[in-house]
């Protein structure tokens, strides 16, 4: 017999009945030898064990208690990757206190309303550049009393009293420790599962971040029910290279870390993730689509440079990867030995150097999340023999709501309902979920907690989607977005910019067309590939304005699009959004110039107004606009850039149905 959807739920959610304190130091008693995490510093990684982090915790959260943090209060988070601030979360949670990640891009200006917001006093920063950005912000925020720094490098002479080093903490706490012997294991006892965790702050597409609050259960539970759906366990090694405060990167390098003991290893900077990874060989992977097509820019742009014979190579065996790679990887038993045997000599040559190149020799689950991805890329990763699977999830949900299995990945979903999730579409099309792992609200929003999360406990997530025949969901667009053309039919601009995204050429796409006769498109081109394109052809140019206005480039990016045109044609709902003109913008979409969110979400109202001169000019039928655009460098500076841009036709393509009904 069937087990009942509440059953289920209830099981998943025991799962949760546990704090990270506990869980920290479970691993540290069961396993102190074995290694927690890993950070690379000056080319060499250095390892802490489970036993080291728990003795880094309990002294940070003695140092903690002594300057007065206690049970509610927050505690700012702002940094990449790096142990010691791991460390201080679970020290911040023994105290029953709440950790508050935050974006380390993100400006001073930016984060004053999470800190008022959140009244936060205690923050531990990564190094100088944080450091500053929080002296600065006090002047907005007085209530902010310490400032804890990891990397003491240019902090030496700061005098300010808020400031004091992670080494200064550690050594505080253990002096404290002598009075208060077994002060961790027994704040850890005190904590209830049911606590807050952790709050992570929405992207504020549309007005001010939320505050959203998890609680130990609410995380713990979701992580395990995912683990357990993978088979994954203490031996994994992961990557963490994605920040922290965004809580898909949270869940992975965080809650799960805890919940099945695994490795987390932390890349040296940015510059070195690609390198890091090839060392590292992360057998559990999470990338988001943007992550994805930046390998692939990578990849188009290595092979483009390779020798004649080369070249022919890869074109022919990726040709036969695309034909049976990912029916060979979903097990499927009609792929015949002649098929089998050319890609299995294409995995020799091709596809596992390929994969080596790419990091992901090791990999056996890879996980894609936070926006649609691109058909086109997930194929192409999968077909290298790369178990790459789309979830879907948000903020609110824990991540976790549906997953792809084993055996059941498709391009067009994103799989059935995780274990204990339940997922209904209501009769305006709109996806609604049921789950432990759902938020305990939004910060002092309880009429935005109450918009979104109804009596009988459906969050509301604002997405449009519907389960197919197989109990697979399957995402259009976020339903605010979802419109109609002039002509009454559906347009879902998300869906069309992902198909241009695949493109190497193109790194950002903005599609315009609702309420409008025809759908329009802004393109940022990928500099780095169109600039090697362009070198590679000795065409000239000055920078990124430049080649952008290059008629070359225009053609260059007029042919991905009409291959898009060519595909919508064929589908009977999104034929009439093919895209009629475009225009190549004159700088790169920027979360400083608010044009992007800090996860790289297109802010599409906020474009529309910002270039409305040239979405006016699209439908205008003009060939060139001029514009001169505001820009924030990344010290705080504002300048300008101008550009008369070229606006030009892209071919459409006749409806595949009229074609059918043609022939």
């Amino acid at each position: 017999m069937t087990q009942p959807a509440a059953s289920i739920e209830e099981t998943v959610r025991a799962l949760g009945d546990t704090t990270f304190p506990r869980l920290m130091l479970e691993h540290a008693v069961a396993r102190p030898a074995a290694a927690a995490l890993r950070e690379k510093t000056l080319g060499i990684w250095q390892t802490t064990t489970w036993g080291d982090l728990a003795h880094q915790v309990e002294a940070l959260a003695a140092g903690l208690s002594e300057l007065g943090f206690s049970r509610g209060q927050h505690l700012a988070i702002i940094g990449e990757n790096r142990p010691r601030l791991y460390a201080a979360m679970i020290a911040a949670q023994a105290l029953g206190g709440i950790p508050v990640p935050m974006y380390q891009d993100a400006v001073a200006a930016e984060m004053v309303f999470v800190f008022r917001n959140a009244e936060i006093a205690f923050a531990v920063v990564e190094d100088q550049e944080q450091a500053d950005k929080l002296l600065e912000l006090r002047g907005q925020h007085p209530d902010l009393a310490h400032i804890v720094f990891d990397n003491p490098r240019g902090l030496r002479h700061y005098t300010q009293p808020q400031l004091m080093s992670m080494d200064s903490l550690i050594s505080r706490g253990r002096d404290f420790l002598r009075s208060h012997p077994g002060l961790l294991k027994t704040r850890a006892e005190q904590g209830s599962p049911d606590d807050p965790a952790a709050m992570f702050y929405t992207s504020g597409t549309t007005g001010n971040p939320k505050g959203v609050v998890h609680t130990h259960r609410n995380l713990i539970s979701m992580s395990r029910a995912a683990l357990r759906m993978e088979g994954l366990g203490s031996r994994e090694e992961v990557l963490a290279y994605l920040p922290m405060a965004w809580i898909g990167q949270n869940i992975f390098s965080y809650a799960q870390w805890l919940a099945a003991g695994f490795t987390v290893n932390c890349p040296e900077s940015q510059a070195t993730v690609a390198a890091d990874m090839r060392e590292i060989g992360p057998t559990y992977y999470f990338a988001p689509p943007r992550v994805l097509e930046s390998l692939l820019t990578q990849v188009t742009i290595r092979m483009e440079d390779a020798a004649g014979p080369k070249r022919t190579l890869f074109n022919y065996f990726m040709g036969v990867a695309r034909s049976v790679g990912e029916r060979i990887l979903n097990a499927d038993t009609t792929v015949g030995l002649l098929d089998r045997l050319r890609y299995g000599l294409g995995d020799l040559l091709v596809y596992g150097p390929l994969r080596n190149s790419l990091g992901m020799s090791r990999v056996r689950v890879a996980y894609t999340a936070g926006e649609a991805i691109g058909p086109d890329l997930f194929v192409f990763y999968r077909s290298l023999g790369i178990n790459l699977k789309q979830l879907y999830g948000s903020t609110e949900t824990a991540v976790f709501v549906c997953v792809q299995p084993n055996g059941q990945v498709r391009a067009d979903t994103v799989g059935p309902p995780v274990p204990g999730v339940s997922v209904r579409v209501s009769e305006s099309g709109e996806v609604l979920i049921r789950s432990p792992g759902l938020l305990l609200e939004y910060f002092r929003n309880p009429q935005a907690t109450a918009e979104v999360k109804d009596a009988q406990g459906w969050y509301h997530t604002g997405d449009a989607g519907y389960l197919d025949t197989e109990g697979h969901l399957k995402i259009i667009d976020r339903a605010k977005d979802v419109g109609r053309l002039a002509g009454g039919s559906m347009f879902a601009p998300k869906y069309i910019e992902n198909k241009l995204k695949f493109f190497p050429f193109i790194k950002e796409a903005v599609a315009f067309g609702d309420a409008r006769e025809q759908a329009m498109a802004f393109i940022n081109i990928d500099f780095e590939a169109c600039g090697n394109w362009a070198e590679r052809r000795n065409l000239p140019y000055a920078g990124y304005v430049d080649l952008a206005s290059r008629a070359e480039v225009y053609a260059l990016v007029r042919e991905c699009i009409e291959q898009v045109n060519a595909d919508l044609a064929s589908d009977p709902m999104m034929s009439d959004s093919q895209i009629h003109r475009f225009l190549l913008l004159h700088k790169e979409l920027d979360a400083d110039d608010e044009e992007l969110t800090r996860t790289r979400k297109v802010r599409r109202g906020f474009i529309a107004q910002k270039y409305a001169v040239l979405l006016e000019a699209l439908y205008a039928g003009r060939a060139e606009q001029f514009i001169e655009t505001q820009v924030r460098f990344e010290d705080g500076r504002t300048g300008s850039v101008s550009a008369t841009l070229r606006i030009e036709d892209a071919k459409t393509f006749p409806p595949a149905a009229a074609r059918q009904g043609a022939a």
